[in-house]
């Protein structure tokens, strides 16, 4: 059955000549309504479906634009065909085959709604969402919010909720679970806010699935308040329709906490170094016209920016990380200024909720 598929994906592909899969992965769900509904879609869309593993999710890292080979699908290594919402996989799969879906395609209609039981299935009864399902020992089996894994399976459930397009087609008795598993998520991420001196202020990029405590997961991702993952969960907080006086009170803790947490003085440089493993180094300038700049991690109750490498020792200075680790892992950010300046006023204002001071 899996080489008939592989077949007919790749005598899809050949028809498609010289423009065959002249969309990148990364550009996969940003097309044109109309390209959904063309043949270079479809082909894709056959290829992709072929990736789908047997609990109805997708693994990591992969150009799905092209049919997997025999080698990939006779591979089981860890990390190579395992289930995950790490790195965009499955979501991006599912938001994809939906709108090919919706343009027609009958066959893709299956593979989504074997994907969103599959999320479903993923979810913790607490609400949260492990990265890899069936799960995996280690780390692995945190809530997950690192690179905003947990918050993009919720934005896609809470659209398949309201019924929005690409997922006007899905039937309401799973549209109704989709609005259940929003409405856990939703309380997880309440009570996963860490709480430091009787403030709410951040989260950390993972916690602990039975205690919701912060916890560490790679040598060089320790406990602490991440600068990064809380933007994207206020941001979604910040979709939720008449939010209740707890959820008010999440986004105003966070916004506040991510003033109080800004850099400035300082901008991140990157120089060529043809030497070190990644051909660049990262360094922190001194700049007092420079724009405010956030760490990715910061220590709990002290906010001191904190940094590390592969043998798991906290540092207060990038310059202190290898090379290999200051120069690939994005340890800067600057995204929470855009939430600060306009999109928490924007939401204060049409909430009618009074802008705290920090």
């Amino acid at each position: 059955m899996i080489r008939m598929l592989a077949l007919v994906s790749m005598l899809l592909l050949s028809t498609l000549g010289a423009g065959a899969a002249a969309v990148g992965w990364r550009e996969i769900n940003r097309q044109p309504a109309e390209w959904y509904a063309g043949d270079e879609a479809r082909a894709i869309a056959a290829a992709v479906r072929q990736y789908q593993t047997e609990s109805g999710g997708w693994s990591k890292n992969q150009d799905m634009t092209q049919s997997p080979t025999a080698e990939f699908l006779a591979d089981t290594s860890f990390d190579h065909r395992h289930p995950t919402i790490d790195n965009g996989a499955t979501y991006t799969q599912i938001r994809f085959l939906a709108r090919v879906a919706a343009a027609g395609d009958e066959t893709s209609r299956t593979a989504v709604v074997r994907g969103l039981k599959y999320l479903l299935s993923a979810q913790y009864k607490n609400g949260g969402w492990p990265q890899y399902y069936p799960l995996l020992p280690g780390y692995f089996t945190h809530i997950t919010f690192n690179d905003d894994a947990m918050v993009n399976v919720l934005q896609l459930l809470r659209e398949v909720a309201a019924g929005q397009e690409p997922f006007a087609w899905i039937e309401e008795k799973l549209r109704t679970r989709a609005a259940a598993a929003v409405e856990k998520g939703l309380a997880c991420i309440l009570r996963c806010q860490i709480v430091v001196a009787g403030k709410r202020t951040a989260w950390c990029a993972q916690h602990d699935e039975v205690t919701f405590e912060p916890v560490p997961a790679r040598a060089y991702e320790h406990t602490s308040l991440s600068g990064s993952e809380t933007v994207g969960i206020v941001r979604f907080l910040m979709g939720v329709d008449r939010p209740s006086p707890e959820i008010i009170a999440a986004i105003q803790g966070a916004v506040t906490w991510l003033e109080q947490a800004k850099l400035t003085g300082i901008r991140l440089d990157q120089p060529s170094a043809p030497e070190l493993p990644h051909k660049h180094d990262r360094v922190v300038v001194a700049d007092p016209s420079a724009p405010p700049l956030w760490a990715r991690f910061y220590e709990i109750g002290t906010n001191r920016p904190i940094f590390g490498g592969r043998d798991t020792v906290i540092r207060y200075s990038l310059a202190e990380v290898e090379p290999e680790r200051r120069g690939g892992y994005r340890w800067y950010i600057d995204e929470p200024l855009q939430l600060i300046e306009r999109d928490y006023p924007r939401w204060a204002k049409k909430w009618g909720v009074v802008l705290e001071k920090p």
